[in-house]
């Protein structure tokens, strides 16, 4: 195993830096509805997690650490002193946990379709989901995942993008795929959230089964800064399917906390 390898990633914009964590199975593409309008007010900064998109091949058995590890090779290439960061999914754990290991490094988080405080019958679902795709093959069980991500109605208004996500999962590192959704099922980020200091937001959709406003609002009081945004009658994939309503509740917040 690298404790640290140099992924891809791709610059673009002007102004205060932003750096993007993508989820499980994703890359640089899941912005991709975002990335222009960001790109007007910042710096915008987004890289494919080891493994995935173009990013060198990781060797299984890596951990949320040697994610964090990454995100700050990132920053250093980039040369930027400090950054915000936004991630959604498994990236909204990156984020804070990079936030507790590099405090000054953060000027803020924006913490999107995550989760934390887990009750034992949430963490029973993931591992569920888990365990499925081990058991069986991820091809067999990603159909399952597309009903979790997506809206009834925008699947079927939007076939192509959601058949361009689960080509993304299928073309990612079977092994690497599993490595990173354990890392999202094992990871619980209560105890040690309240270390973060870092103004945060923290967003999730209505709908969203396994990063639901439950969680999210839990997660919200244990920063010492932050506020709470949910999107009505969203799932998770909130980056395809509200691009715009999460561009602008990242630049409003962003604005707000710029040094």
């Amino acid at each position: 195993m690298t404790d640290t390898i140099d992924c891809h990633y791709e610059i673009a914009g002007d102004g205060p830096p932003l750096i993007l964590i993508h989820g499980i199975g994703a890359g640089c593409d899941a912005w991709r509805f975002m990335r222009t309008e960001i790109a007007r007010h910042f710096t915008v900064v987004c890289y494919d997690l080891r493994g995935h998109g173009q990013s060198p091949a990781a060797a299984p058995g890596f951990g949320l650490d040697e994610l964090v590890n990454d995100l700050e090779r990132v920053r250093e290439r980039c040369g930027f002193d400090a950054v915000h960061l936004a991630g959604h999914s498994l990236g909204g754990m990156i984020g804070p946990a990079y936030a507790r290991r590099h405090p000054t490094r953060v000027c803020s988080l924006s913490l999107l379709s995550t989760a934390a405080f887990r009750t034992d019958d949430d963490a029973a679902k993931v591992w569920a989901v888990v365990d499925a795709m081990t058991e069986y093959g991820i091809p067999e069980v990603l159909p399952r995942l597309s009903d979790r991500w997506f809206t009834d109605d925008f699947i079927a208004a939007n076939p192509d993008i959601v058949e361009r996500r689960m080509q993304q999962v299928l073309a990612t590192d079977p092994e690497v795929f599993l490595n990173v959704f354990r890392i999202y099922a094992s990871t619980e980020m209560q105890p040690w959230l309240n270390e973060v200091e870092a103004p945060s937001l923290v967003l999730t959709g209505e709908l969203d089964g396994g990063c639901n406003p439950r969680l999210n609002r839990q997660i919200a009081d244990a920063l010492p800064n932050a506020e709470l945004q949910i999107l009505p009658e969203l799932k998770h994939a909130i980056l395809l399917e509200a691009p715009e309503a999460v561009t602008a509740a990242l630049i409003r917040f962003i604005q707000a906390h710029a040094r």
